[in-house]
């Protein structure tokens, strides 16, 4: 399975050991994370201003794929906020299956449903749709 994550899950987890984000991001699972090169610099900026460990950062973008995107037009009429068009390219470029973010109202979610077949999900929906997957393949296991 492969997953794009926003900055501002990675930020959360950073914050919180209890959240849906901080379980994402150290989950270890046999998925791939990815986040985009503008996502990375965007991540240093914001823990200097919150003051939050380098350290950190580092330790948990280990885990995460980074992906090389430059600033383009071509995901423009995907977002609301312009701002986030690069999460739409690094998305699209790593083949994620899903997008996770907790400004999904950021995002035209049906029109990247629809264009590219990824989903779009805060950490916490993301892992509602994890466990409805589990209990689907569970039941359905104990129907054959």
């Amino acid at each position: 399975m492969i997953i794009f994550l926003d900055s501002d899950v990675i930020i959360s987890s950073l914050i919180s050991q209890k959240g849906a984000a901080y379980f994402l991001v150290n989950e270890p699972t046999k998925s791939t994370k990815f986040i985009s090169s503008l996502s990375y610099k965007e991540l240093c900026i914001v823990i200097k201003r919150l003051n939050l460990s380098r350290n950190k950062l580092d330790k948990c973008l280990s885990k995460i794929e980074k992906i090389s995107i430059t600033k383009s037009a071509k995901f423009d009429n995907y977002v609301f906020d312009l701002f986030d068009a690069h999460i739409v390219a690094g998305a699209v470029k790593s083949q994620s299956r899903f997008l996770i973010s907790y400004n999904v109202r950021h995002f035209d979610v049906e029109k990247i449903k629809r264009d590219f077949n990824i989903l779009v999900y805060s950490p916490g929906q993301f892992l509602q749709y994890l466990r409805s997957q589990c209990i689907a393949g569970l039941q359905m296991k104990q129907n054959s």
